[in-house]
């Protein structure tokens, strides 16, 4: 299983449910790697989505507690069911948010991280796999900048 994800220096990801810091680039990045793709994603963070809709063009799983249903997703309510829907598709990537994130960690073989060189106030943070000897890089894009932030895609194997 993959995972997308955008972080700061500090591996923050966000702060009060939301990205602080957006870069274009990222958003085009993970529209492009997800796109007719599986997405594993949490209630909450499907609620900062804009429109707060599943996202076109993919096979959403909404993990949840609540009992609902949402237009457009397959909702599960616990991590096995979660993994239940998503094999029955070639790709699946988990997209968030926090708790999600660390939900599916233990079955995370690949992530595609965007680094952002800033580090704006975060209350959540993503593992930082550079520390972690079971990950390595594999892959690291040139280095771009948007309005002066710099920023560059790198891909992350477990070993």
């Amino acid at each position: 299983m993959d995972a997308i994800v955008a972080v700061y220096s500090d591996w923050g990801i966000g702060a009060r449910g939301t990205q602080p810091l957006v870069i274009p680039a990222d958003r085009k990045h993970f529209r492009d790697l997800t796109q007719g793709a599986a997405v594993i994603v949490g209630r909450k963070t499907l609620g900062d989505v804009p429109g707060g809709r599943p996202l076109k063009g993919r096979h959403n799983i909404v993990i949840t507690r609540q009992p609902i249903t949402i237009e457009g997703a397959e909702v599960a309510h616990t991590t096995e069911e979660a993994l239940e829907l998503a094999r029955q598709y070639d790709r699946c990537l988990v997209i968030g948010g926090d708790s999600v994130f660390r939900q599916f960690f233990p079955h995370m073989d690949r992530v595609f991280i965007t680094k952002i060189d800033a580090a704006p106030h975060s209350d959540v943070f993503f593992p930082d796999l550079d520390a972690d000897p079971n990950w390595i890089c594999t892959e690291e894009s040139e280095h771009a900048e948007h309005e002066g932030v710099g920023y560059w895609f790198c891909t992350y194997e477990r070993t």
